[in-house]
C-alpha cells in the first residue's frame, strides 16, 4: 500500500482571536511539509484546489511545481482538480509540466468538487455540474492518450487535429477519479478503468464497503483487470505521542472547520461527543497515538484491500509545528508498521 498525505492548505485561525496566518506563510510552510513527507519515507503528497478565503491552494500545480524542485522521490498529485470548472487542455499542460520538473512524479486526481465556488468564479452553470465533468473528463483522457487529437463537445470549443504540449515524461499521466460516495461516480471510474480515490470523512468506514465492491464488480464486468486498478482511501489524520494529546490538540481545529462548513450546509455543530465517536476504532477519524492509527489503517485494509491511503492533514487552526510532528510520526512510526503488517498478510483481491 502507498501511504501519503493530502492537504487543502488551510489558513490556520486561532478559534479565540480569529486571527490567521498569511497565505504567503501558509504556502511556505506547505513546501516544508512536502519536503518532510519525502524525508520520512511517505509515498505521495497531494494538494487540493479551493477558491475560498480559508484555503490557500487555488492553484495546486504551481505549488507542486515548487515542491518538485525540493524533492526527488515523492509522488505529487492534486486532491482534487475541480475538472468541471477548469479547461482539460490547461490541466494537462500544467501537470505535464510538473511531471517534467519532477522527473515523472506528477498525478492528477480529478473530481467534481465538494465546494462550488469555482463555478460562478469561472462562469459555469452549476446545473451542469455532472455534464461538465463527464465531458471534460472525456477530453482529458483523450489528451492523455494521444499527442494530437480531434474532439468536439457541447461545453467547450472543438479541437481539430491539434497537438497538446508538453508531453509528460512517461507518455501518460496517472489520472485518478476522486469519489465522494455516489454510485454514479463509482460506476464511471470503474467503467473507464481508472483508479478510484474514496473520501471517508464522516460516519464509519464499513458503510463504504459496498462502494468498493461495486467498483471492482463493475470494472471486472467492463473487462478491466481489477488486480491492476488502484483503490485509495482518503481520511483526516492527526497523530501525537499519546491518544489523549492527539484528541485534545486536534479537536479545536477540527470542530472549528466542521462547524463553519456545517453552517453553510445545514449540519449541526461539531461537539466533543460526536468527535470522540468518530475517533473510535470503527470511526472515520484517524486521530490518536501511532499505534491507534496503525490499527485503524489495518482495520480499513481488512475492509477494502485498498492500494493507497492518503491522510488529510493541517485542518483549520492546527499550527505548522503540530502538522510537521504529525507527518513525522506518520512516516517514521506508522508507515513502516503498516507496510510490514500488509506484506506479511497480503492476499490478491478477489472481488
Amino acid at each position: 500500500m502507498e501511504l501519503g498525505v493530502y492537504t487543502f492548505a488551510d489558513i490556520a485561525r486561532d478559534p479565540a482571536t480569529r486571527k490567521a496566518i498569511t497565505a504567503h506563510q501558509r504556502i511556505r510552510d506547505l513546501i516544508d511539509e512536502i519536503e518532510l513527507a519525502e524525508q520520512v519515507g511517505l509515498d505521495v503528497f497531494a494538494v487540493g484546489e479551493h477558491h475560498r478565503p480559508d484555503f490557500a491552494a487555488s492553484a495546486p500545480a504551481v505549488i507542486l511545481g515548487a515542491a518538485a524542485a525540493r524533492t526527488s522521490k515523492i509522488k505529487l498529485s492534486s486532491a482534487v482538480t475541480v475538472l468541471s470548472s477548469d479547461d482539460p487542455v490547461r490541466v494537462f499542460q500544467q501537470f505535464s509540466t510538473v511531471d517534467l520538473l519532477s522527473g515523472g512524479r506528477a498525478e492528477i486526481m480529478a473530481g467534481r468538487g465538494s465546494f462550488i465556488e469555482s463555478f460562478p468564479l469561472f462562469g459555469y452553470d452549476l446545473r451542469l455540474y455532472d455534464a461538465l465533468f463527464s465531458e471534460k473528463l472525456d477530453l482529458l483522457l483523450k489528451i492523455n492518450e494521444k499527442e494530437k487529437i480531434t474532439w468536439s463537445g457541447k461545453h467547450r470549443a472543438s479541437i481539430e487535429n491539434l497537438g497538446i504540449y508538453p508531453r509528460p515524461v512517461n507518455e501518460k499521466l496517472p489520472i485518478w477519479i476522486a469519489i465522494g460516495g455516489t454510485p454514479e461516480s463509482v460506476a464511471r471510474a470503474a467503467t473507464l478503468g481508472l483508479p478510484m480515490a474514496l473520501a471517508i470523512i464522516g460516519g464509519t468506514p464499513d458503510r463504504f464497503v459496498p462502494h468498493v465492491k461495486y467498483y471492482r464488480e463493475t470494472a471486472k464486468a467492463a473487462g478491466h483487470d481489477i488486480q491492476k486498478l488502484g483503490v485509495g482511501i482518503n481520511s483526516p489524520l492527526y497523530i501525537a505521542e499519546t491518544s489523549q494529546r492527539a484528541s485534545d490538540e486536534f479537536y479545536p481545529a477540527y470542530a472549528d472547520v466542521m462547524t463553519r462548513i456545517g453552517i453553510e450546509r445545514g449540519w449541526p455543530p461539531m461537539d466533543r461527543e460526536h468527535y470522540e465517536m468518530m475517533r473510535s476504532p470503527e470511526g472515520s477519524l484517524l486521530v490518536g497515538s501511532p499505534q491507534q492509527v496503525i490499527d485503524k489503517i489495518l482495520y480499513e485494509y481488512e475492509l477494502f484491500h485498498h492500494t493507497r491511503f492518503l491522510a488529510q492533514i493541517g485542518m483549520g487552526a492546527l499550527s505548522h509545528t503540530h502538522i510537521m510532528k504529525s507527518i513525522e510520526l506518520f512516516g517514521t512510526q506508522v508507515a513502516p508498521a503498516v507496510r510490514k503488517a500488509i506484506q506479511t498478510t497480503d492476499v490478491p483481491v478477489s472481488q
